[in-house]
């Protein structure tokens, strides 16, 4: 069979910089890769704790049309599910960062996790499965 494996996520940002601001300061990330085309056209992308493979490719949004769409890209489901290894530890770090709860922590189902929105409205999940 052949090979397949999931390369970026595409957000939709107001700003480059902010919106990387926001995922380093409460979710660890790194740049993965930075560029800018001689037009003028960004390619951020950026990782969760070292992966190499995947993560989110920031693309600003320029028209009208997808400025409309900042924050509701998926209609209120939640846009990315982030896996922890520490949910309560991670729960208190974005707290203390004055991210906006949508619903608090729990568990059930073999996993704890909390939803949060992004600094666009995006709703994140954010789950620590439990080991196996």
């Amino acid at each position: 069979m052949m090979k397949t494996t999931l390369g970026r996520s595409i957000l939709l940002v107001d700003d480059y910089d902010q919106a990387f601001d926001f995922y380093r300061k409460n979710f660890f990330c790194e740049k993965l890769f930075d560029a800018e085309t001689t037009d003028g056209q960004r390619f951020l992308h950026i990782r969760f704790s070292g992966d190499e493979q995947s993560g989110i490719w920031f693309l600003k949004a320029d028209s009208k049309e997808q400025r409309a769409l900042l924050g509701k890209q998926t209609g209120g489901q939640p846009t990315l599910v982030i896996y922890t290894d520490d949910c309560k530890g991670l729960f208190d770090h974005v707290k203390t960062n004055g991210l906006t709860i949508i619903e608090p922590m729990e568990t059930a189902g073999g996993s704890t996790y909390f939803h949060c929105a992004d600094l666009y409205g995006n709703r994140l999940t954010i789950v620590e499965l439990e080991s196996r």
